[in-house]
């Protein structure tokens, strides 16, 4: 896989590093310095990212839901972050905004960098905010996180307006005309299908897999899968366990009831997530593997054709990753498992990035249209 991932490096769609580093060490890049290896504490670092052959990254500048009134402070700071470390490993990775800056970016030997938003809950139902997020470089938006928007439905929350409002199809309406991607991870199903149809230029899904597979609500049901790729979009397919395993999503799904017995909401994360902690370390989830993977994304080229797959493993987003996908480093292990089910090196390469290029493009031509 070395030289397909030299010519073809991975474009993922997902990254939660910039979280961990602010809600673990502070944004603290002594403490945790990702120039250098980092095991044990992360699962990205920049040497790992070469080993991975990761050319490209969405680096995600998300806050949680729960946070509504900080959330544009807390997002700027998390943009800040990003340029802070981008800035700071200079010679290894620089900032990208389109699909010829990722290219520009890959000839000078560096990891592109880019930007997306996890949550519509950042905009603070303000324009003017999006606007001024896609001029600090930020170049998708997640509609919803956990919680429902007041305009948009989320996939782990009360159905309230069966989809978006006529606000949510004008922010849609102003992401098209802006050129920022309409990501649809974390939104309901009903929200999936209003975006599909609303938005003049191709959405994306940037960590989701297969709902067919796994029935976990955050995943692409196939007529979404159908829907999405007529209008040429893209869905990254996730690595996170209880979306690619039906046996660790029944585990997680009996763990979300323990904790609604003692009062916790599994969307409250900072309440959920020690309490999960816990419970794994005395009732240990089934571990997903990198078959699991391979069936998501297989099932994702089977359903919407090898041109609408791609790759957003939501790294350092979860404790835990499938066997074999243990961390940013292995993608040239799932590479090599499709290589060995009969995937062509012309469609790993749009599997890596050419799918995603594509769609980038796409969306740049449709805001200058």
């Amino acid at each position: 896989m070395p030289d397909l991932l030299r010519e073809h490096p991975v474009v993922d769609g997902h990254n939660d590093l910039l979280w961990a580093l602010r809600h673990r060490h502070n944004y603290d890049f002594d403490a945790v310095d990702i120039g250098e290896r980092q095991d044990g504490l992360v699962h990205t670092d920049l040497p790992r990212l070469r080993e991975g052959g990761v050319g490209a990254q969405f680096w995600s500048v998300y806050v949680p839901s729960t946070m509504q009134t900080d959330a544009v402070r807390a997002t700027l700071e998390q943009v800040d972050a990003a340029y802070r470390m981008i800035e700071r490993y200079a010679d290894r990775m620089a900032l990208a905004t389109t699909a010829d800056g990722v290219e520009a970016v890959w000839a000078s030997g560096r990891v592109a960098s880019l930007l997306g938003a996890e949550g519509g809950h950042q905009i603070d139902g303000s324009l003017a905010v999006l606007r001024m997020y896609y001029r600090l470089g930020v170049r998708y938006l997640t509609l919803t996180h956990n919680h429902n928007v007041a305009w948009a439905d989320s996939a782990t929350d009360e159905r309230v307006l069966g989809g978006l409002s006529d606000v949510g199809r004008g922010v849609v309406a102003e992401m098209n005309r802006l050129g920022m991607m309409v990501d649809l991870s974390h939104v309901s199903a009903d929200t999936m299908r209003d975006a599909v149809d609303v938005s003049v230029a191709p959405v994306i899904f940037s960590h989701s897999s297969a709902f067919a597979l796994t029935d976990h609500p955050r995943n692409v049901p196939d007529d979404v899968l159908l829907g999405m790729a007529a209008r040429g979009g893209l869905c990254m397919v996730s690595f996170v366990p209880r979306f690619v395993s039906q046996a660790n999503r029944d585990w997680a799904l009996a763990a979300e009831d323990a904790a609604r017995a003692v009062g916790i909401e599994p969307t409250e994360l900072a309440r959920f997530e020690p309490f999960l902690e816990d419970l794994e370390a005395v009732d240990p989830p089934p571990v997903a593997t990198l078959a699991d993977v391979v069936a998501h994304v297989e099932h994702v080229r089977d359903v919407a054709g090898v041109d609408h797959v791609g790759l957003g493993g939501d790294y350092d987003g979860v404790a835990t990753l499938p066997e074999g996908l243990e961390d940013v480093s292995r993608y040239p292990n799932l590479l090599e498992a499709l290589a060995d089910r009969d995937w062509s090196a012309e469609d790993l390469s749009k599997l890596t990035c050419r799918n995603a290029l594509r769609v980038l493009r796409d969306v740049e031509d449709a805001a200058a249209r």
